[in-house]
């Protein structure tokens, strides 16, 4: 799966890719969530980027914004990028929303952006509302590595982690944060060969339903473990808190579906996400007519079949490089 498209909305607003100046006249700061990106800023180096937007833009009434490719010839790391932002945080006051790394696979493979450490954003933007990361370098060491230390943010609401492999120390870390205000929840754990460590034990705090109080979906998703997670999911205590679950784009198999069946009841969600998943075709009909049948909107698309090589069965997820 690759990513082919950029945003066209982002914590409800219309995307803009801050356009060259005088390219046309831009709407008032508030109105949209302005996406930086310096390919389509004519190949200019990040810190001009920044520059020119926050001369263009009035950064006190920015509302959400999202980091696009920050690189303009050679390929670098975030790191700095985010520097430049976090150094100018006092100048953001009405910040809800940020998404790094709104790249494209044509631009850069989700498995090759190098990230960073992002506590610090959390940390200095204490009114955040939605955060979203793509990417982790599966081959990421020190400063360039993918990481979150526990911190307690009162007001977070939405938190996802889109990568071929999320490193077992950032599920971790998302369990031991406090985070009150937390309504949604996603985790792409993606798979090894890319750096995603995590076991189903590092899922526990979440799965335990008390750590979110607020939660009210969550998303473990694209994981070549799907059928474990699955599996302590049917009786995990944060399920009858929440109104939607996904455990979708990874390897579900019909072992996977038949925990879930016979675990706790799963009617009262609105929503049930288990796309891109290799059930048999039986119990796919046995999962919509226990779930869906209740009213719950149950997702089954892209049921895929086990590839067969050397007599051995092979499935994958849907984003890993």
């Amino acid at each position: 799966m690759t990513f082919a498209d950029h945003f066209d909305t982002f914590h409800g607003l219309p995307v803009l890719t801050l356009p060259e100046p005088g390219e046309e006249a831009l709407p008032a700061a508030g109105d949209v969530a302005w996406r930086l990106d310096c390919f389509e800023a004519g190949d200019i180096p990040f810190p001009e980027l920044w520059q020119s937007f926050k001369e263009r833009v009035p950064s006190a009434d920015v509302r959400a914004l999202v980091i696009g490719p920050w690189w303009e010839d050679e390929y670098g790391e975030l790191r700095p990028v985010l520097e430049l932002v976090l150094a100018d945080a006092a100048r953001f006051p009405a910040l809800r929303a940020l998404f790094l790394a709104d790249v494209t696979g044509e631009e850069c493979e989700i498995s090759w952006l190098q990230l960073t450490d992002i506590t610090p954003v959390l940390e200095g933007f204490p009114l955040l509302e939605e955060l979203g990361v793509r990417g982790g370098d599966s081959q990421g060491l020190g400063e360039e590595a993918l990481s979150l230390r526990p911190v307690r943010h009162d007001a977070l609401r939405v938190l996802r982690f889109e990568s071929g492999g999320l490193p077992g120390q950032v599920v971790r870390a998302v369990g031991a944060c406090e985070l009150p205000a937390l309504e949604r929840l996603e985790l792409w754990l993606g798979v090894e060969a890319y750096g995603g460590d995590a076991t189903v034990a590092d899922l526990a705090p979440i799965l335990s339903g008390g750590r979110f109080p607020a939660l009210r979906h969550l998303g473990l998703q694209d994981s070549e473990l799907q059928d474990e997670i699955a599996a302590a999911v049917a009786s995990a205590p944060v399920v009858a808190q929440l109104e939607s679950l996904s455990l979708s784009m990874g390897t579900l198999t019909d072992a996977g579906a038949e925990a879930l069946l016979r675990g706790q009841p799963l009617t009262h969600l609105k929503r049930l996400d288990l796309h891109h998943h290799f059930l048999g075709e039986s119990m796919a009909e046995r999962v919509e007519a226990a779930i869906g049948s209740a009213g719950t909107d149950v997702d089954l698309s892209e049921r895929l079949a086990p590839h067969r090589w050397r007599g051995e069965e092979w499935r994958y997820v849907a984003v890993s490089e």
